[in-house]
């Protein structure tokens, strides 16, 4: 079975009773699942395995939200993590084992099956619409996964939706997982009174629009917690065309997430491996000759306590 022999198929999704409409016998829509032509997403629902799936936790979250969106009560949107992986913004370390659905009441929040139902308030213009699909906005998702996650994970997200909007202005095309700091303080403003909203503001004061990934949105928090002089983040080196991920200026450091200094916007990927990291080298080299100390760290040593960690790295560079 190919794209071409279906009909009804709808963002990579066929439904068990579209395919008994077109003459498919259950025995023998069983028999393209063991053949894994077909692949489960919800219960009567598959994706085309040739056609759109994938092995990622996030596409595979969203493909089981547009397979249980037409069972939601007319009242029901997408929300929380789910709400993030509909709007494209970016999760770390967030289960996405379960659905997350709001509903526009004061109480009934229950967990069904690989679905949690969240009970709340629901402003107008707290729900957008993204590819048919009925979710909260970047501003209220933001504020409720800050309300309901450890301060890393939702820091992630916020950081994420402020960026979208930066990087909006730069090209001129508008992303629908975009925020501002002035819709996100109206959110928290309308959450006022409700559970883990003291949690969310904490978490919310520490957001910075200029941060890029998720590793650098650790970076920063790491640096935050420990203690660290606060940086300046994406910083334009003086007599280059580059940019640094943090700087302390006045201390004549820098600092590379995963080793990666910025010319630009990033680089294509497909090149040669070998070449970027000569690239990279002699970046390095060009920024180190004006003066600058520059460290670097991987993903796994934002949070390596020993001498080898981003944080005692830094320590002992902005000391000297």
């Amino acid at each position: 079975m190919t794209r071409e022999t279906l009909r009804g198929v709808a963002h990579g999704l066929v439904r068990r009773s579209r395919l008994r409409e077109q003459g498919f016998s259950d025995d023998e829509i069983d028999a393209l699942r063991r053949s894994g032509v077909l692949t489960g997403v919800r219960r009567g629902v598959y994706r085309l395995t040739d056609g759109g799936g994938s092995d990622s936790a996030v596409v595979d979250h969203a493909l089981r939200a547009r397979a249980a969106a037409p069972g939601l009560s007319p009242d029901a949107v997408f929300g929380h993590v789910t709400a993030a992986v509909l709007l494209g913004l970016p999760v770390w370390a967030v289960p996405l084992d379960r659905l997350h659905v709001l509903r526009s009441r004061p109480t009934g929040a229950r967990t069904r099956g690989d679905m949690v139902v969240h009970s709340g308030a629901l402003a107008s213009d707290d729900a957008v619409e993204v590819d048919g699909l009925r979710l909260t906005g970047p501003a209220r998702t933001v504020v409720d996964l800050a309300r309901s996650l450890p301060t890393e994970q939702a820091l992630v997200v916020a950081d994420g939706a402020l960026h979208a909007a930066v990087v909006d202005g730069r090209t001129g095309h508008p992303r629908p997982g975009a925020t501002s700091p002035d819709d996100i303080t109206s959110a928290l403003a309308r959450a006022t009174g409700t559970t883990g909203v003291g949690t969310a503001r904490r978490t919310l004061a520490l957001v910075d629009p200029a941060s890029e990934s998720p590793g650098e949105t650790r970076s920063r928090l790491g640096m935050h917690l420990s203690g660290l002089p606060t940086p300046v983040t994406q910083w334009p080196v003086p007599g280059t065309r580059y940019r640094a991920d943090f700087a302390w200026p006045g201390l004549r450091v820098v600092g590379e997430f995963d080793g990666r200094v910025k010319y630009g916007r990033a680089r294509c990927p497909g090149g040669d491996a070998a070449e970027a990291l000569w690239e990279e080298k002699r970046r390095e080299d060009r920024i180190r000759r004006t003066g600058l100390v520059v460290v670097r760290w991987t993903w796994q040593e934002i949070t390596d306590p020993g001498p080898q960690g981003m944080v005692a790295t830094l320590r002992s560079a902005l000391r000297s």
